[in-house]
């Protein structure tokens, strides 16, 4: 086989790089029973998107997660990999108790609340993103992306859900704050209002342009920027 080089002309500067958006939009899992992972998906509270077939045996099914901009597509003859073996499929919430409630309040089965370190290990569990050391219990601290709990479909793809509140820096920008929810944002102004009080227990004034300091607090948090004091 022969190889071909191009290369560029004496002197030419090169091109600069421009972004080029590329939007994940659709992750393909592999299920044994379309009508079974339909129901389970649906029973999520997931918003059903298409629902295609024809009659050569093939189907689609597209479902998405409430607040996301990616799609969940499963099916008939749509994908070669074994039902079950999608692992590690992340949720971000940012409240995980709340994400958790809501799971089995529509008799889903999930964990308990678990974070990564130490050196003993809670139970026998499969590897996830920081290892496979889980020890009971959301991270002491709260710290973002720290605190977990996992759940299954029906044929064992397995998902997470992985609490955020602070993203870390250039995660996000400052203009592109955005909420998915009503009860998201909520938590975002209590958080606010609590690391308030104690701002203003620290200058001891009352603070007449708090909504000005909420405002700042909320978008620098999303953002992962240094937080007002």
């Amino acid at each position: 086989m022969t190889t071909t080089e191009i290369n560029p002309p004496a002197g030419a500067k090169p091109a600069k790089s421009r972004a080029v958006g590329l939007k994940l939009e659709v992750v393909v899992i592999p299920v044994s029973d379309v009508d079974r992972a339909k129901a389970f998906y649906a029973n999520l509270g997931w918003r059903l998107d298409a629902d295609f077939a024809s009659g050569d045996g093939w189907r689609v099914i597209q479902f998405t997660p409430p607040g996301s901009a990616c799609s969940v597509i499963f099916g008939k003859n749509v994908t070669p990999a074994a039902p079950g073996s999608a692992q590690g499929l992340y949720l971000i919430v940012s409240d995980l108790e709340a994400a958790r409630q809501d799971l089995l309040a529509r008799g889903v089965r999930i964990s308990e609340p678990f974070h990564g370190g130490g050196d003993v290990h809670a139970g026998v569990d499969e590897p996830y993103l920081f290892g496979s050391v889980r020890l009971n219990g959301a991270d002491p601290k709260r710290g973002s992306y720290s605190s977990f709990a996992s759940f299954r479909d029906p044929d064992g793809n397995g998902w997470l859900f992985q609490e955020i509140t602070t993203r870390l820096p250039g995660r996000i920008e400052a203009n592109d704050t955005t909420f998915t929810s009503s009860s998201e944002l909520a938590r975002a102004l209590r958080r606010a209002a609590a690391a308030h009080g104690e701002h203003e227990k620290r200058t001891g004034v009352h603070d007449e342009n708090w909504q000005d300091w909420y405002a700042d607090y909320i978008v620098r948090e999303q953002a992962g920027q240094p937080l007002p004091t």
